[in-house]
């Protein structure tokens, strides 16, 4: 069976599967540079068992729990009633160009199961998922079905990174050793949550930490319940599974139907988590399409400046101080809608507060174009306050478990997304939005996840599958914005970071990654996210919001530099802005306007840590013409002038050492060896705490 080996390429990689020679089922070979293939296997092994079995110890890319009893199922399917576990045979392999498909079936059971591969031109990701199909006359119960395992050879355990948190402390790095036993990140609350992002990283466990080394990485595309799980196995091996969990408990497959899993992306870098990220953005500039040429306007938002108390005057004040300062866009946040005077009611009703708008909101919104600008708006379509209209007319529509009180979180209850009457009103919400206003941005919000998540009426629980129901409907709903309204700029946002996901980002323009601006708080966050995410869908603000959990001042410089990392926007109050605050926020606007193509279609690399007392972010231009740093003081000052010191330094990495580095700004010029060894100088100061530099290769 030997000769039943397959190699899928990417760009610089390539990923080999085989049949093994123990049993039905499919193994990993390699997984590496292109070479990586020629050779022994690293995952052979001894194949002694002592109290386990040969699947149990098997580099295996997925195996039921009939045939893999002990160290940890991908698929776990009966009938109802029925014993648990599959016992399938390979059933033939359809290739392609950078496809291939894999089927085993369990006739006893009536499964069909095809694992799936495919390839990602331009990127070295290597997407897996399932389809499993009911092939009997009676239905099948699915209580775990994996999008697909992952094998890493180590001889003495891994070190995982992840990206951990907290509401307004998203995406915060977390690395750990795992030798032995199992690690498990996910969520169970209808989105991909604020604990964790659906992402690890696995290395060696004696790779250095921030340094060129094999990486693998693996990231679900699922907006809905989720687990990554690592496990040490039995024989120096660690396998990586991931899939989505059904709110339910399992799911009934029906005669003749197919379940396909959400994607899993795979990918392997030589070069440490710097490089794990420069391929993951690419893919991520491929999920955008088309879009990812459209500019990304500098927008001001009124939130942090009104709040709920939201009236014509006070916003058109709001946009002709954002217009002074170089701003492109006027979103206006919550609080715009009847009965919205704060987060007791209003949701569900969309139409504008006359009382806030009273010459009418077309009449608004042509003022603030007036001054230059695009308009957008705020909505959060999957809630509903319980005084609202809507939830009088339509109580059905709601979250609910029958006899059981309804319970508020937010003060606000959830919509059924996944029942088909509620995606046409959310579509038809937001088509009469769209086409009655002057509308070219629009901020899609989540401010609670679903807690009595039943449809009583409907039928039993686990028929439904009300998690896949809903991502399916908010999916949908995205898909319709997309077609109907290609004009429109959709940013996604779930109270802060809690959808951001690969399902998201290719139906989104750009997605808000923490409620939390302040500005260590938010350079701890940006610099978690951007390990995984492309800094063109990363919108970041200005505001004057005090640290939460950091809370030394920084500088308006600090905010700006930050802010510019990714999509630039302002949220702070302009109306309490002196001119000095004014005039410079101008000045760093027409400067992020002068490189925002660098940094939204540039290789990023992450250059230190923010526990380095200097860190930044580097943005090569794809043509290698320019170079931009973002450079911050985080640490201790050296004293001067006072006592003798010396600039920080930061070594920019990537460049030519043999070119040469000209910065306009200053007029010195590097040669590109200084750059290497040395590095940036940059004399910190109690005000001045962060800088731009813009290297043009000569």
């Amino acid at each position: 069976m030997t000769h039943h080996r397959w190699t899928l390429r990417t760009d610089r990689t390539s990923y080999t599967v085989r049949l093994s020679e123990d049993g039905p089922w499919a193994e990993l070979d390699a997984w590496g540079p292109h070479g990586s293939e020629d050779g022994p296997s690293a995952f052979d092994r001894s194949r002694r068992t002592h109290f386990i079995t040969p699947a149990d110890t098997a580099p295996a890319e997925y195996l039921p729990s009939g045939l893999r009893p002990f160290t940890g199922a991908d698929l776990i399917a009966s009938r109802p009633g029925g014993d648990r576990g599959v016992w399938w045979e390979f059933a033939g392999a359809e290739e392609g160009e950078g496809t291939l498909r894999l089927a085993f079936t369990d006739d006893v059971l009536g499964l069909r199961t095809v694992l799936c591969y495919d390839t990602v031109p331009g990127t070295d990701v290597v997407r897996r998922w399932t389809e499993h199909t009911c092939t009997g006359g009676e239905p099948l119960r699915l209580e775990r079905f994996d999008s697909a395992a992952v094998n890493v050879p180590a001889s003495d355990g891994v070190r995982l990174t992840c990206l951990a948190g907290q509401w307004s402390q998203e995406f915060q790095r977390t690395q750990l050793d795992l030798t032995r036993g199992t690690f498990t990140i996910g969520s169970v609350q209808g989105v991909p949550g604020h604990a964790y992002a659906p992402w690890i990283a696995v290395q060696d466990r004696t790779a250095p930490h921030d340094g060129p080394a094999p990486t693998y990485g693996l990231a679900l595309e699922w907006p809905g319940n989720w687990h990554i799980t690592a496990e040490a196995e039995p024989g120096g091996a660690v396998r990586v599974r991931a899939g989505r969990v059904p709110h339910e408990g399992a799911v009934l497959l029906a005669p003749g139907d197919t379940l396909t899993t959400p994607k899993l992306a795979c990918v392997f870098s030589p070069d440490g988590l710097d490089g794990l990220a420069r391929a993951q953005h690419r893919y991520e500039r491929l999920l955008t399409g088309e879009r990812i040429h459209r500019t990304r306007k500098v927008l001001y938002n009124s939130w942090e400046a009104t709040g709920f108390d939201v009236d014509a005057a006070g916003q058109l004040e709001l946009a002709e101080a954002a217009a002074g300062i170089g701003a492109e866009l006027f979103v206006v946040d919550d609080g715009w809608f009847t009965g919205r005077a704060d987060d007791t009611g209003g949701l569900g009703d969309w139409y504008p507060d006359p009382a806030a708008f009273p010459q009418g909101f077309d009449r608004f919104i042509g003022q603030v174009r007036a001054l230059g600008l695009d308009f957008g708006l705020w909505v959060e379509p999957e809630a509903v306050s319980p005084g609202s209209r809507l939830h009088a007319e339509h109580p059905e529509w709601v979250y609910r478990v029958k006899d059981r009180p309804a319970r508020l979180v937010r003060n606000q209850l959830l919509l059924d997304l996944g029942r088909e009457d509620v995606q046409d009103f959310v579509t038809g919400t937001l088509d009469r939005l769209l086409t009655t206003y002057d509308i070219s941005y629009l901020k899609w919000d989540m401010n609670r996840p679903p807690t009595e998540r039943g449809r009583p009426g409907a039928g039993p629980a686990g028929e439904l599958d009300l998690d896949a129901a809903h991502v399916r409907g908010y999916l949908r709903v995205l898909d319709h914005l997309r077609t109907a309204h290609p004009h429109v700029t959709v940013e996604g946002c779930a109270g802060g970071g809690g959808r951001v996901d690969h399902a998201t980002i290719a139906r989104t323009d750009v997605v808000w990654p923490s409620d939390n601006t302040a500005p260590l708080d938010r350079l701890r966050i940006q610099y978690g996210f951007l390990h995984v995410h492309a800094p063109h869908v990363m919108s970041s603000w200005v505001t004057d919001a005090p640290g939460l959990f950091d809370p030394r001042p920084r500088s308006l410089a600090f905010r700006f530099v930050t802010a510019m990392c990714g999509v630039l926007g302002i949220g702070a109050d302009l109306r309490a802005w002196g001119p000095g605050q004014r005039a410079e926020a101008a000045r760093w606007t027409a400067r992020y306007k002068e490189v925002r193509e660098v940094i939204h279609h540039g290789e990023a690399r992450l250059l230190g840590t923010p526990d380095d007392p200097t860190c930044g972010v580097q943005y090569d231009a794809p043509d290698g013409r320019r170079t931009v740093v973002a450079a911050f003081s985080t640490g201790r000052l050296d004293g001067a002038p006072l006592v003798p010191g010396r600039a920080a330094r930061l070594r920019p990495r990537g460049l030519d050492p043999a070119a040469r580095y000209h910065d306009t700004a200053t007029g010195t010029t590097y040669g590109g060896a200084h750059l290497l060894h040395y590095g940036l100088p940059f004399a910190w100061s109690a005000g001045h705490d962060a800088e731009l530099v813009v290297l043009t290769r000569q």
